[in-house]
């Protein structure tokens, strides 16, 4: 090759990889730039909902009291997050509403709503607030000036929104939202004898002999349901660790036929594969809506779907574990005259049963988290009843509760997967 050919070789390469260096940035750039149109980053700021967010955030740590008059009769509800369930018993009220003629609720810091035939709401540096709700409407008077920001004033509604809570007048309700921080009701209902007691007091009625009362009130708990929590956050490993472990028992056999050095024949080789293939394919959502139209909705189904996705996976490793193992071993066992079983036994489950057993205890692991899921589609486990919280849109509280648990339960079985590798595979149970 003369220097000339070589020289502009060599200026060609150089030129080749600058067009690649160049390239590469500006599809980058295309691509960012693609999907900022594509996905409409720029309008963002004009979706965002503020107010919306901060009550959100606002509700996964606090509660609200309902206190709501029913403008026709003059009927007066108090219940806590508006269910019937934590609703105030005829004659009683929070230290903060002052039952009479009048219902007086002091919502804090001077403000405060007197509910009676005339509604009215004392606004710390606003002014006094009146409504004659009727057939005719809301009937709101305002301070003069202009409205500010926190009210929402028609005819037929007033709305005002303060730190302190929250007013609502139609024609035929008034409602108040009286915000308080705390998981109000978790432990004890109002219809329990132990509601409002302090941790000293129950814990000296528990020591005197109630300790069997006390439980059977918090677990029979019908505002937040411990008991059924309980239930469900079990259904939930159980259906990670059945169609874990299901996936695994049926997926060994099969990861022999589509090893090649124990299944000459190539059909049967590429059919166990192509098996895998399609099982692992089809995504564990898919098949737990078509095993869900199948079968019906229940925490078997989401087993199955686990069960089916996980074969292919397991398939695809066991038999790759396989086609790697020490032919040495197996020929050691064989000339101890070991039938063809007592070969695979001896002489090659121990090789692969460490990649066997970390491969199942991390799909165990993850499978956890996917059974919360899939168990909100097939209606079982946890996942239902956090699909339920949030539906309803009224108790988010609720909704941190049961996202707190799914994460314990994640962290729990992390850890107890740790502790089996660790045990199971090097012997060492530190």
């Amino acid at each position: 090759m003369s220097d000339t050919t070589l020289t502009q070789n060599t200026i060609t390469l150089f030129q080749r990889k600058k067009l690649v260096s160049f390239a590469i940035p500006v599809l980058i750039l295309a691509y960012f730039t693609y999907i900022f149109f594509a996905f409409d980053i720029g309008g963002l700021a004009d979706r965002i909902n503020v107010n919306n967010a901060r009550t959100l955030i606002s509700d996964t740590y606090s509660y609200k009291t309902h206190v709501t008059r029913d403008n026709r009769s003059g009927d007066l509800e108090i219940a806590i997050e508006g269910e019937r369930k934590g609703r105030y018993a005829e004659g009683t009220a929070p230290d903060w509403v002052s039952l009479g003629d009048e219902t007086v609720v002091d919502l804090g810091n001077g403000h405060v709503v007197t509910l009676g035939e005339t509604v009215r709401y004392d606004v710390p540096g606003y002014g006094t607030i009146t409504a004659d709700p009727g057939s005719s409407g809301a009937n709101a008077t305002l301070p003069d000036g202009d409205v500010p920001d926190f009210i929402s004033a028609s005819k037929n509604r007033l709305m005002v929104t303060t730190d302190a809570g929250r007013l609502t007048i139609t024609r035929n309700r008034t409602e108040i939202f009286n915000y308080s921080v705390g998981w109000e009701l978790f432990f004890f209902t109002l219809n329990s004898p132990y509601y409002g007691m302090g941790v000293g007091e129950v814990i000296s009625r528990a020591s005197s002999g109630e300790a069997g009362a006390i439980w059977q009130d918090f677990w029979s708990n019908n505002m937040w349901r411990h008991g059924d929590v309980a239930w469900a956050i079990g259904e939930t490993i159980l259906m990670a660790f059945l169609g874990t472990f299901g996936a695994a028992i049926i997926a060994l056999p099969l990861g022999f036929l589509a090893a090649k050095n124990f299944t000459p024949l190539g059909s049967l080789r590429f059919a166990a594969r192509r098996v895998f293939d399609f099982l692992r394919g089809v995504d564990g959502l898919i098949w737990t809506i078509v095993l869900s139209r199948a079968l019906g909705p229940g925490p078997l189904t989401g087993s199955l779907a686990i069960l089916l996705t996980d074969t292919g996976s397991f398939g695809k490793m066991f038999s790759e574990a396989l086609e790697n193992v020490d032919g040495k071993q197996i020929e050691g066992i064989t000339s101890t005259g070991a039938n063809p079983m007592q070969r695979y036994r001896f002489g090659v489950i121990p090789q692969i049963t460490p990649v066997l057993l970390s491969q199942v205890l991390y799909y165990l692991e993850s499978n956890t988290r996917s059974a919360t899921i899939i168990g909100a589609i097939t209606g079982g486990g946890i996942g239902l009843l956090l699909t339920q919280a949030i539906i309803t849109q009224k108790d988010w509280e609720e909704v941190t509760y049961y996202i707190v648990l799914i994460v314990i339960m994640v962290m729990m079985m992390d850890t107890l997967s740790g502790w089996l590798r660790r045990k199971l595979i090097k012997g060492d149970a530190q």
